[in-house]
């Protein structure tokens, strides 16, 4: 089995991540006395099913306008809107934990106020689904031990509070077919993440866009790769090849990136056809 080192995280060793667990659970018992499964309570919060899972295991930080609305609709009476403080104070002294060898990028996603990514194999991590997330550190090989896989499956959807950040970054996101077209974790898992990529789709700061296989000319097939503008500081890439990872800061070569994304953005389907693809995949499948 594969053994992953990972140091004690600020948010374990001063006990912030206590404070999230706690609320997850008085969540979850409050949610589940009015009677309404993940996915209700989340249509009634603005969150996906998935997002209301990672708050009620603790893995996700609330934000405070979801403890606000979560207050309201569960009729809490001031049960989730009184720790807003509390939770706000621990934010500030939890970090996302990732591998090591990963930290470097994620601190610099966590700040980015645009982001742009082409993916060729699987569904982009920032925009998994916790069970497919799960599926694909589940099917690594060499095989991970169980609790690397829950804590890269936690890391992984602590990234998506990004999505929640207000100004909102600017998200671009282009994907071969055959990504939406493989059957990662059964028939189910699929469904739920072509789900989670309309909805995500539909909102106004991403642009979501799907390349088709019969495309006869093709402007990259050297792999996926991510850009990203951290605030304050100048464009990045970064790509991954067999769990090699490497983080471009060179200026010509990020420029090189930058070009050929808009080619293949300018290739492949506009939004509306994409999102139109998806809903298509997902009732034939």
């Amino acid at each position: 089995m594969a053994e992953e080192r990972r140091p004690e995280t600020p948010a374990e060793a001063n006990g912030a991540a206590a404070v999230f667990v706690v609320l997850g659970k008085q969540l979850k018992l409050m949610r589940e006395r009015a009677g309404l499964n993940q996915r209700e309570f989340g249509h009634l919060v603005g969150y996906g099913p998935d997002q209301i899972s990672a708050v009620e295991r603790g893995v996700r930080t609330p934000r405070p306008e979801f403890l606000q609305r979560a207050d309201e609709v569960l009729r809490a009476e001031g049960l989730f809107t009184e720790v807003i403080p509390q939770v706000e104070e621990a934010m500030t002294k939890a970090r996302t934990r990732h591998p090591e060898w990963y930290r470097g990028y994620a601190a610099l996603e966590a700040q980015a106020v645009s982001l742009h990514d082409y993916s060729t194999m699987g569904v982009l991590g920032l925009l998994q689904t916790e069970d497919y997330s799960r599926a694909v550190f589940t099917q690594r090989h060499p095989p991970l031990d169980e609790e690397t896989i829950e804590k890269r499956v936690a890391d992984r959807l602590s990234r998506q509070q990004i999505f929640e950040e207000w100004p909102p970054p600017e998200f671009s996101f282009v994907m071969e077919q055959a990504v939406l077209e493989r059957p990662i974790g059964g028939p189910k898992v699929h469904a739920d993440q072509l789900r989670m990529l309309l909805r995500i789709g539909h909102m106004r700061n991403v642009q979501l866009q799907v390349m088709p296989t019969g495309r006869e000319v093709h402007p990259s097939l050297g792999g996926s790769f991510t850009l990203l503008i951290p605030k304050g500081k100048e464009q990045v890439a970064y790509m991954e090849v067999q769990g090699h990872p490497k983080l471009i800061t060179d200026r010509e070569e990020v420029r090189v990136l930058v070009a050929r994304y808009g080619i293949i953005r300018a290739q492949a389907l506009n939004p509306h056809e994409s999102l139109a693809l998806i809903e298509k995949v997902l009732e034939e499948r």
